[in-house]
């Protein structure tokens, strides 16, 4: 039998790893440690925080070390955990597609603006990674259709299992290709294509924190030359799947939203918008459609 000799007290464990996290590139070394250690011993971090009075025994230090460990190798967050919260679900993660991000919460906003809420739409979403931006939308407009494509199996794994999981897989559907490529003639036409494509420029992805460059995929994130390969394809061919006064939204990386506004205006594009997201940052152009 251990005696208590044996055991961490939880504070302690929590002040050495943040100390540990806070020589590396994490930005939030206490709130790693909260998770991780709330995540080793099958607890919410809510329910750790309240609980700031027990001790670990040494198996649950060894599991707990163990995932700091991966951590303070620049290991992101979420991979360890395997999910990440993004709008009102939590959703699986893994290495074939990018960590959903708070700023793409803009992109779903900006979306559900487009959307109708009480009519059928069509919904699709380009380089669809986790599913998040999809599933959110569809989450949020129960009379929604939806198809997300990526060029990456495993990212069309991950968001067939995220649908189910939340309860939206009968209306949506995941296929594997490039772009519009995936696409059957049946598809379609949409009332709204929404896509956080990739948008950093080549020669930015080498200086990149290492969490992102060595462990998030380089194709969800190289955007070319200018960043912008992706999106001026995405311009060029989506309105060849809008309906009429379809809508499309794109994210886009810092200081490139005017740019990518007048490419949209110059495609043809009406009523294009930019919208920032919560640190005040140009993140979403969206624009419509129409050939009258």
């Amino acid at each position: 039998m251990k005696s208590d000799a044996d055991r961490v007290p939880a504070t302690e464990w929590l002040r050495e790893a943040a100390a540990q996290l806070a020589q590396t590139d994490s930005d939030t070394p206490r709130l790693d440690a909260e998770l991780l250690l709330a995540h080793s011993l099958g607890v919410e971090r809510g329910h750790l925080l309240l609980d700031m009075q027990r001790s670990l025994t040494p198996p649950q230090c060894v599991v707990a070390d163990r995932l700091l460990l991966r951590r303070a190798t620049g290991e992101p967050v979420a991979h360890i955990l395997e999910t990440r919260a993004f709008w009102a679900h939590d959703f699986k993660v893994g290495p074939a597609s990018l960590i959903p991000r708070a700023d793409t919460e803009t992109l779903v906003e900006t979306g559900l603006r487009h959307c109708s809420e009480s009519r059928s739409v069509r919904i699709l979403d380009l380089g669809t990674g986790t599913g998040c931006v999809l599933i959110s939308l569809l989450s949020e407009r129960p009379h929604a259709l939806g198809i997300g494509l990526d060029v990456v199996q495993g990212a069309v794994d991950l968001a067939t299992e995220n649908a189910r999981k939340l309860g939206v897989r009968n209306r949506a559907t995941f296929r594997c290709g490039d772009w519009f490529s995936a696409l059957e003639p049946q598809d379609g036409p949409f009332d709204l294509i929404v896509s956080n494509p990739p948008y950093i420029p080549s020669a930015d992805i080498e200086g990149l924190m290492s969490e992102v460059r060595n462990y998030e995929p380089r194709l969800a994130l190289d955007g070319g030359p200018d960043g912008l390969d992706a999106v001026r394809h995405i311009l060029k061919t989506a309105p060849s799947r809008l309906v009429p006064g379809g809508s499309l939204a794109l994210e886009v990386g810092v200081a490139q939203a005017a740019k990518v506004a007048s490419l949209a205006a110059c495609e043809g594009y009406q009523c294009v918008e930019i919208a920032k997201d919560l640190c005040g940052i140009e993140r979403v152009v969206s624009a419509r459609w129409d050939t009258s």
